[in-house]
């Protein structure tokens, strides 16, 4: 079950729900499809608890709690957190196997991921929404490069795809000139899958993007600043298959390294020792069905 404040914000604006703007200055209201933000008192055990709206189970290596793997790091706010709301930072170690049954255990991956759980999943991924998160490396808990990250995608409801993804790293099966750039990537049914979006993950500063996703019309745009600047458009619309619904993920994915593998979810090399995360914040979803998102705390544009 929500908690009352997380019921309650997932019915509010960004603009109302975080610092108003002066009255002369009024702002469009845009209303939340799901708000993921972090309560300020929000544990491990609020998450196991499922007292937020994230999956209280999945997606965990074997095993493990959120109480193992999310820690909550004394970073500066995000670009839209506030004064009740903070980062929380997604780890994976050695543990960080996924098996969704006993005859499918992911060896080949290293993985934990924070699932949304809006209320009306469905309406989360239809019409034209728009997508916010932030997301930093975490300097103690360095990702290794040499690796392909996944660290948030949307996967279609019959987990035969990813609408979309961004990544780090060396994109399994390539030799990456510079592995050190986000990646936001198209549609994993594309051959090739198309680069949409890149920009160096520079640690120490919040990346912050939003993705307008029109599902109607199966394309994009991109919006990204860095720290608490307000987002600026960084492409146009880009045609994107966006069909067949799915789920959010916000974590980490880590793929495996090596050649002639047939099946990357259990085959491949993976370090052993690992202490690695990535910072989160800011998450949430707009409904833009009226042609309008958020930019920064209560300033709305056209998309």
């Amino acid at each position: 079950m929500l908690s009352h404040l997380t019921t309650t914000l997932s019915f509010l604006s960004i603009a109302s729900a975080l610092p108003s703007t002066p009255s002369h200055q009024k702002t469009p209201s845009i209303p939340l499809v799901f708000d993921g933000r972090i309560p300020k008192s929000a544990s491990g055990a609020t998450f196991d608890a499922g007292l937020l709206p994230y999956n209280a189970k999945y997606d965990l290596g074997a095993n493990l709690t959120w109480s193992d793997v999310l820690l909550f790091p004394k970073v500066q706010s995000s670009l839209f957190d506030n004064s009740s709301t903070k980062a929380v930072e997604v780890t994976i170690d050695d543990r960080a196997i996924f098996t969704p049954s006993p005859t499918n255990v992911q060896a080949g991956f290293r993985r934990n991921e924070l699932l949304p759980q809006p209320a009306n999943a469905t309406y989360a991924t239809t019409g034209i929404k728009t997508l916010h998160f932030s997301l930093q490396p975490d300097s103690h808990r360095r990702l290794n490069y040499s690796h392909e990250y996944q660290l948030v995608w949307l996967e279609s409801q019959d987990y035969s795809a990813d609408q979309f993804s961004l990544n780090v790293g060396t994109i399994f099966g390539t030799k990456e000139a510079d592995p050190r750039r986000l990646q936001l990537r198209g549609t994993s049914n594309a051959s090739p899958q198309q680069t949409l979006w890149s920009a160096p993950f520079d640690e120490g500063v919040w990346h912050n993007l939003a993705l307008v996703l029109d599902f109607t019309a199966n394309k994009i745009k991109v919006y990204y600043s860095r720290e608490c600047e307000k987002l600026e458009a960084v492409t146009g619309f880009i045609a994107n298959d966006l069909s067949n619904l799915g789920q959010y993920h916000f974590g980490i994915l880590k793929k495996p390294t090596g050649q002639n593998l047939t099946d990357i979810t259990r085959q491949g090399f993976q370090e052993k020792g690992i202490h690695e995360g990535i910072v989160y914040g800011g998450i949430l979803e707009e409904d833009s069905k009226g042609g309008l998102l958020s930019v920064a705390p209560g300033k709305v544009v056209k998309y």
